[in-house]
């Protein structure tokens, strides 16, 4: 009987150590594959502030937190749902969706240089957001119902593209696994995007509290750091969310050709970026990815330029 009762414990054991390691396997697997998707959540965390300007400040927060559960669902109860069964039935598919993503990716980052290079009027962009919404400007609650659901609509987009590219991404060989990775990115991104926008979002706030509270003057002058440098900080992070969408954008085009028999274009280009890069040393790495990734870059705007001309001559677009 004892002898049963250590054979089980054994045996328990044995279930808890696979079970542990599966687990580990699949939150190291979750976090280098949200890292792929790094250039659309960092573009995510930096358009969402946007959502909340205008707002009295105890509305900011509740205002995050509606829009990061929208996105948590986004995600589990939609995106999930459908990369698992596209991976499952048409997983051919895959990379054609992860290259129209990309191509997407790289228009919206043309838009954004090209929005950068000719800004509208500062008159065109009062009067055009007001009724953008189709809600009177004093009518709060139902502005702000408003921003959400614009919020969630513009996630909905992101998400899909941060779903499509750990899809592509994942190892995992089970349709259990996959599903446990997607879940948890799922999770961890947007715990990382809501959580960084509602410190982008309170920073001034926190340094207006200590530039008038702080009990010495360097606290004080920490305060009007803050207050002064958040809107260098957001135009900082708009426009690197904006390279990254271009380089992360026409990585995907490149590295999606490979699959259409189209290889050697991408490595000529990798292979050319390490001999430059093995110039420099212990620098090699640095310089070869930063070389990948202006190339990758440049590609990007030329893809994102040809498909907003596309769009206009489609009747869409400036």
């Amino acid at each position: 009987m004892a002898s049963g009762l250590f054979a089980l414990l054994d045996d328990i054991a044995a279930i808890a150590k696979v079970a542990a390691a599966t687990l580990d396997d699949t939150a190291a697997q979750a976090v280098k594959v949200g890292g792929k998707a790094a250039a659309i959540v960092i573009d995510d965390a930096a358009v969402t502030p946007r959502y909340v300007v205008g707002f009295a400040a105890d509305r900011e927060l509740p205002i995050i937190a509606k829009i990061a559960w929208g996105s948590l669902k986004n995600k589990l109860l939609y995106l999930l749902p459908g990369a698992l069964a596209l991976s499952y039935f048409a997983p051919w598919a895959i990379t054609p969706l992860l290259m129209a993503g990309g191509a997407f990716l790289c228009f919206e980052g043309y838009e954004k240089v090209h929005e950068m290079l000719h800004p509208p009027a500062a008159t065109a962009d009062i009067t055009a957001s007001a009724p953008a919404t189709g809600v009177p400007t004093g009518d709060a609650k139902a502005l702000e119902d408003a921003k959400v659901t614009s919020a969630i609509r513009t996630d909905f987009i992101l998400s899909a593209e941060i779903m499509a590219l750990s899809l592509a991404s994942v190892t995992a060989p089970s349709f259990a696994g996959k599903a446990a990775v997607l879940g948890l990115v799922g999770v961890l991104v947007t715990v990382a995007v809501y959580g960084a926008v509602a410190l982008i979002v309170k920073a001034d706030d926190f340094g207006l509290h200590l530039s008038q509270k702080g009990r010495t003057s360097a606290v004080r002058a920490i305060g009007r750091g803050l207050v002064t440098g958040m809107p260098a900080f957001l135009k900082m992070l708009s426009v690197i969310g904006m390279l990254a969408m271009l380089w992360v954008g026409g990585g995907i085009i490149l590295h999606g050709l490979e699959d259409f028999g189209l290889g050697f274009f991408p490595h000529l280009i990798h292979a050319a970026a390490k001999g430059v890069g093995a110039i420099f040393g212990p620098l090699s790495g640095l310089v070869t990815w930063m070389i990948d990734a202006s190339v990758a870059g440049v590609i990007g705007l030329a893809i994102g330029w040809g498909v907003a001309k596309a769009m206009e001559k489609a009747g869409f677009g400036h």
